[in-house]
């Protein structure tokens, strides 16, 4: 566990999957981490207890980001904590693939309340709370270049929260904050895998050059980049974390 350096990052989502895996690492590198979640309770406080042990600093703050209250609260509480927050990543989003002819209102309502308003709460409390030469990493998707079947309205968020990302980091100026996006590619996780059989988990690995699917640990080794020492230089741009898929 790396000395901590004594920056504060909150970690939307971060119970599980792809977000623990981030909260995680940050934690190595030095972060005090905040891991916020939704629902999980038992596994948020089973994270934080992991990295703690491991010689880090982590709490856990429930908040639904889909509610700007909510999400004021929890920087409210950040604040009380630790004095002030200097990274945000956006992690927290949902899933529901459905083709738009035959999508229902809840598929598509769901997935703007969490992935793409949740992120502009966020971000948009962000703007207001972050200290100067703070980090913004926004999850995105390879989904926004490749485009699959059942895939619209979930890329469409995705394709959003990459506008807001480039159109933030102008908006940023002279604060010395990058904001950036991390696009996963098909990524081992129980989101991803769910509903999924076993030939089409197959094919999908198959798709990158290096033909396998991403690890957590892997997207969260991005994230980490740009929240580090050696990303300063990167603002307004997506990351495809994704094998090589496209």
């Amino acid at each position: 566990m790396a000395n901590a350096n004594g920056k504060v990052a909150i970690v939307t989502g971060g119970s599980r999957g792809i977000g623990a895996a981030i909260a995680e690492r940050l934690g190595i590198d030095g972060f005090t981490v905040v891991i916020n979640y939704a629902g999980g309770a038992a596994e948020a406080e089973t994270l934080a207890e992991k990295i703690s042990q491991a010689g880090g600093r982590a709490i856990t703050v429930q908040a639904d980001v889909s509610n700007a209250s909510a999400v004021a609260s929890m920087f409210n509480t950040v604040e009380s904590a630790f004095g002030g927050v200097d990274v945000l990543v956006n992690n927290a989003g949902v899933m529901q693939l459905a083709a738009i002819t035959e999508a229902e209102d809840s598929v598509f309502d769901s997935q703007i309340a969490i992935n793409l308003k949740g992120t502009f709460n966020t971000l948009r409390e962000a703007t207001r709370r972050l200290r100067n030469d703070g980090r913004i990493v926004n999850l995105s998707s390879s989904q926004t270049g490749l485009l699959h079947p059942t895939y619209g309205i979930y890329a469409a968020t995705k394709a959003a929260i990459e506008a807001m990302t480039q159109v933030l980091s102008k908006e940023l100026r002279g604060r010395n904050i990058t904001v950036n996006a991390v696009a996963p590619g098909p990524t081992a996780t129980k989101l991803f895998l769910h509903g999924k059989s076993k030939d089409v988990i197959d094919h999908l690995a198959k798709l990158a050059p290096l033909e396998r699917l991403g690890e957590p640990v892997d997207v969260a080794a991005a994230v980490a980049f740009l929240t580090g020492p050696d990303g300063g230089w990167i603002n307004g741009q997506v990351l495809r974390a994704n094998g090589g898929i496209i």
